[in-house]
């Protein structure tokens, strides 16, 4: 079994993330996170912490000599912001009628986890909860997600995504030549656009969102090649594959609806325009005539490639802000404005990216053997000869 666990604040000294249940033996250097981390502060419309915060990660357990041990791996990603915030965000207790105490934050802003959080845990300081729910904390899902990555494209596994709507403007290009080139266009556009019409649009809308004090949200689409099919289960509801991927996209920061291949649009059409026909040949073996369906059927995959897109709400720390109430004095007040994006929807895609692998590499070590690397490697590969010539 794989899984992450991940601790630390926004304006805390650092992020952290244990992986546990990797395979011994896999290779894996710091370069593959940092890469994906680089990627993940890049976009048209991100705010000034990306300029200030050049996220990198540091190996602290885990890795010898370029090769993952079967131990906990930890990730460590300082925060250069730190310097700053030693005091209101310390561990050592402070007097009462310090300023750094006094400064509590007790207006909760619309949108963001801080009045519920208050409710759940008690906190009449708010910095409590915003600290922690901030969208900062996916840097180190990143970090889980590229390993994750690594692993899967050592096992013939690409994954790669793109925006396909931002602020209502929609790409009209959903076609490409390969996975590859996917990602060599979308690292090169600065909203993660396959359409260059759509990608000056969608800047011009970010443009103007932040001229207006707003925020503005999209549609990001991951897809994935390369995953050998019958990863998943039919059996049992918690082994669904695509509801695990349903479950990650949505735990994203402001995610707030997924689909696959044709999604909602299922819902207007026959099933003889929805499903998608079974073919066979020799050297490929079974395939879809059409990928409706985004490569999952039955909970599992089916070969083909999957196609996952999830929904971003807008940012809710917005320069125009919304009313809120004071938990203190019950007035009413223009809620307050913390450092923000006006877009990060173009980001948001290399999260989707990273939680979309590490939900693939954990239903792949979950079914197979999975101590060693090397082991595994062969397993798929048998897997794969195996559903070929069925």
């Amino acid at each position: 079994m794989m899984r992450y666990l991940t601790a630390g604040e926004s304006h805390g000294p650092q992020l952290t993330t244990i992986i546990e249940g990797l395979p011994a033996g896999m290779p894996l250097l710091q370069e593959d996170i940092n890469e994906q981390l680089a990627r993940r502060q890049k976009g048209h419309g991100r705010g000034r912490r990306m300029q200030i915060e050049k996220d990198t990660a540091d190996i602290t357990s885990g890795v010898r000599h370029g090769l993952t041990l079967g131990s906990p791996v930890a990730l460590v990603v300082k925060n250069d912001d730190w310097t700053h915030w030693t005091k209101i965000m310390g561990a050592e207790p402070m007097d009462e009628d310090a300023e750094e105490v006094k400064r509590k934050i007790s207006r909760p802003r619309p949108g963001h986890a801080d009045l519920n959080g208050a409710l759940k845990y008690g906190h009449r300081d708010m910095r409590n909860v915003l600290e922690r729910s901030s969208a900062r904390e996916t840097t180190v899902r990143v970090a889980a997600g590229a390993v994750a990555k690594k692993m899967l494209s050592l096992l013939g596994v690409e994954v790669a995504s793109h925006v396909v709507e931002i602020g209502g403007v929609k790409s009209a290009v959903s076609t490409y030549e390969s996975i590859q080139k996917l990602q060599e266009i979308t690292e090169a556009s600065p909203v993660r656009c396959l359409d260059k019409k759509a990608e000056k649009e969608m800047m011009n809308a970010i443009d103007a969102a932040k001229e207006n004090g707003d925020s503005i949200g999209g549609i990001v689409e991951v897809i994935v090649e390369g995953m050998p099919a019958g990863v998943g289960s039919y059996v049992h509801y918690d082994r669904k594959l695509d509801g695990k991927l349903a479950a990650a996209i949505c735990s994203i920061n402001a995610f707030k609806g997924v689909e696959f291949g044709i999604g909602f649009e299922a819902a207007h059409k026959p099933g003889s325009q929805v499903h998608d026909e079974i073919i066979w040949s020799e050297d490929k073996g079974y395939y879809r005539k059409s990928n409706r369906l985004g490569g999952l059927e039955g909970g599992m995959t089916n070969g083909m490639p999957l196609v996952i897109r999830g929904v971003m709400k807008p940012i809710p720390t917005l320069y125009k802000p919304l009313q809120s109430v004071d938990i203190e004095t019950k007035e009413p007040f223009s809620a307050s404005v913390e450092r923000s994006d006006s877009c990060a929807v173009p980001a948001a895609a290399v999260v989707a990216e990273s939680v979309v692998a590490w939900e693939l590499a954990t239903a792949i070590v979950d079914q197979f053997y999975a101590d060693r690397f090397d082991t595994l490697k062969e397993i798929i590969a048998e897997q794969r000869k195996f559903v070929r010539e069925f």
